[in-house]
């Protein structure tokens, strides 16, 4: 039985600090989901919202993990969005966030990328953040990697 409890500890992905889940790099739905199943606490609902609301509003988003991020983006047009777990909030990245009409709250450092920051009391409003996913979508994104 102490056989069983060991591989139950090694199979879960080790939170880095601020508490985002070490993942290693992957493609496709699967990595992402090992992702939101890892992030701790109040942060999981959130991600699990955010992927729901990528996914029914862009039905043909690629997805991938990436420097334990994962990265929503479309086949041949490269990334649009990105989130991943800080110690207060989850960071919500869109790449061409400058061009989104609201344009997301936070600035960045790197040109044309905006933030959101989501803390726990946050509640989302999906007509929001659905229409920024669907206009982030057809904006170039960031190359392919």
């Amino acid at each position: 039985m102490s056989g069983s409890n060991k591989t139950t500890k090694s199979e879960s992905p080790r939170l880095l600090t601020g508490g985002n889940p070490q993942i290693p790099k992957g493609d496709g739905d699967a990595a992402v989901q090992a992702y939101l199943q890892a992030m701790p606490g109040w942060k999981a609902p959130i991600g699990a919202q955010l992927d729901r609301m990528i996914v029914q509003t862009v039905p043909n988003v690629r997805k991938a993990v990436r420097w334990n991020t994962p990265f929503y983006g479309l086949e041949g047009q490269g990334w649009f969005t990105a989130f991943s777990c800080t110690t207060r909030y989850v960071k919500l990245a869109f790449f061409s966030g400058d061009s989104l009409n609201p344009q997301p709250p936070v600035e960045s450092k790197v040109a044309n990328v905006r933030y959101v920051h989501i803390h726990e009391q946050d509640v989302l409003s999906e007509t929001l953040f659905t229409d920024w996913f669907l206009q982030a979508s057809r904006l170039p994104g960031t190359p392919v990697f």
